[in-house]
């Protein structure tokens, strides 16, 4: 199973149940992903843990909800699959929902987001967006 989609899946369905955390098994690119997921601002922290000296650890988030209760992730989709990658150049990386969406890439200089992309002028993988 694509390990990013189980991330993604995972956040969307405990946003939908109004969780306040959602823990998923450890991984280089899922971290990363949290990361910027956490520098837009779509979830509150994260914390990475190994119990017991297990050595697959485990990436707990903690997610983000407004005031009113309404969750700030409105909708978090997968653009490359597995089985059809998508890669772009700076050039071509879309604008989603009108600036209001975060575009996330894997790039020869790591994983960053569209805007960040664009300003260092590298292309790459579309993993997912976020709005």
């Amino acid at each position: 199973m694509d390990q990013l989609s189980d991330l993604l899946t995972r956040i969307r369905n405990a946003s939908l149940r109004q969780k306040d955390r959602v823990d998923v098994p450890h991984g280089k690119l899922k971290l990363e992903v949290v990361r910027i997921l956490k520098e837009e601002g779509f979830v509150a922290n994260y914390k990475t843990f190994f119990a017991n000296g297990n050595k697959r650890g485990t990436i707990r988030v903690f997610l983000k909800y407004s005031p009113e209760k309404e969750a700030v992730i409105r909708g978090i989709q997968r653009v490359s699959k597995p089985g059809l990658r998508i890669y772009r150049s700076y050039r071509e990386i879309p604008r989603v929902r009108g600036g209001f969406a975060v575009t996330i890439l894997s790039t020869p200089q790591g994983v960053l987001t569209g805007k960040q992309a664009k300003d260092k002028k590298v292309g790459g993988e579309i993993l997912c967006q976020v709005w």
